[in-house]
């Protein structure tokens, strides 16, 4: 029996995706629930699972653009995939790689590479070697003579990229945008032609959120599992101040500006198709380990594509945080339809003045980006502070705009 797989539909309005990888090969046999390729689109990347055992054949290749529905791939179930080895491609791997086969050895090449097994070869070098099939004496025998220099450099000692001594390279490489990256220009494009957008700055002093992570940390591992990060106080100290504020939280729809009453904050995160923000809702009635579980529960299914539009659709407010690749301070760009967006950044000990002393602080740059057609500097000054204030103070969190002693006191 012939079986044939067509593409599934990502969404509604989406009638065209790109096939994103194989992870099998033309005529190799699979198992039945096995993930053999992806596909990707403007708003997602989808699996294409086999619904049956048999043997494949592939209608489509890398990079083609197909439509939904289109047939990509038959399955010949008369031809049942055998036990499945150790390492061997399935369902349940939580990242495929596409399928490389070993080139052959012919006696000259075995002898070969035993005269360049000193070859020293870098990891990602390795990698382009092993997916394009090659082998060392391809690489060698591919580049020109070896030069008295070159023998001269090794000798003394030289560096490992100058054992074989290499031409100035005027190439180019070109790589087709995916769909999701041409989704994600036309976005950021939009934001800067159709919004008023602005930036205000403040800084953090993080001393007290990294006391009570050094302070807790071990406890909450122990009773929820995973580590307490530095995300989850800004996305709880982010609600606080939203209540406060909540222009911060809205967006225009036509002539009418639509506030929320709810707060479903978006997490930025950056994965190998591009930047995807996946949405936690109504973080106004989560504590911070069920923030800090969704947050990592999100993140892995966005880097293992695996996110649906679901989990990135209907957020009211968004969080980039720059400082885990070492920014030291940014303009984060809106994410429309939303007004406001938070840019956290990295921590650097500096000297501050504390009651007229100074002492050296672990201290953060925040920056929040806002549509001005919605939001007046005051509030999202306002804003800013309010957030800084939670942080510095994170107990605070628990009273919103209060305190214990005027909670207490009923002030």
């Amino acid at each position: 029996m012939i079986l044939e797989l067509k593409i599934p539909s990502p969404g509604e309005s989406i009638t065209e995706v790109e096939i994103a990888n194989w992870f099998v090969e033309n005529g190799d046999t699979v198992a039945k629930d096995q993930e053999i390729g992806e596909i990707e689109s403007e708003k997602a990347t989808l699996p294409l699972i086999a619904e049956d055992g048999g043997k494949v054949e592939l209608l489509g290749e890398v990079g083609d653009t197909v439509k939904v529905g289109a047939v990509v791939c038959k399955i010949d179930t008369s031809e049942k995939a055998a036990p499945a080895k150790a390492g061997s491609l399935s369902v349940d791997t939580p990242a495929a790689e596409p399928v490389i086969k070993e080139k052959e050895s012919s006696p000259k090449t075995e002898s070969s590479n035993k005269e360049t097994g000193a070859v020293k070869v870098t990891p990602v070098a390795r990698k382009m070697i092993e997916q394009e099939g090659l082998s060392v004496d391809d690489i060698v025998n591919g580049l020109r003579k070896i030069t008295a220099s070159d023998v001269k450099t090794v000798l003394k000692g030289g560096p490992e990229t100058d054992f074989i001594s290499k031409e100035v390279s005027r190439d180019v490489e070109r790589t087709k945008m995916s769909q999701l990256r041409k989704k994600i220009s036309e976005r950021l494009v939009a934001v800067k032609n159709e919004t008023a957008m602005l930036t205000t700055f403040n800084e953090v002093d993080m001393s007290a959120v990294m006391s009570l992570r050094k302070k807790h940390q071990e406890k909450f591992v122990e009773k929820h599992g995973l580590k307490l990060g530095f995300m989850s106080f800004f996305t709880k100290a982010v609600t606080e101040a939203l209540k406060q504020y909540p222009s911060i939280n809205s967006f225009l729809d036509g002539d009418e500006i639509v506030i929320p009453l709810y707060f479903d904050i978006g997490i930025a995160v950056t994965t190998d198709k591009g930047l995807m923000v996946p949405v936690l809702r109504n973080t106004e009635t989560m504590s911070l380990a069920n923030i800090e579980k969704q947050i990592v529960e999100l993140a892995g299914k966005a880097r293992k594509n695996r996110i649906s539009m679901d989990d990135m659709s209907g957020g009211t407010f968004t969080i980039t945080n720059g400082g885990v690749f070492g920014s030291m301070l940014s303009t984060p760009i809106l994410n429309p339809p939303q007004s406001g967006i938070l840019g956290m950044h990295n921590i650097v000990e500096r000297p501050v003045a504390i009651n007229g002393n100074v002492e050296i602080r672990p201290m953060m740059y925040i920056a929040l980006s806002y549509d001005h057609r919605v939001i007046d500097g005051k509030n999202s000054v306002g804003f800013l502070i309010s957030v800084k204030e939670y942080i510095e103070n994170p107990t605070s969190m628990l009273f919103g705009s209060g305190s214990a002693e005027s909670l207490l006191l009923d002030l």
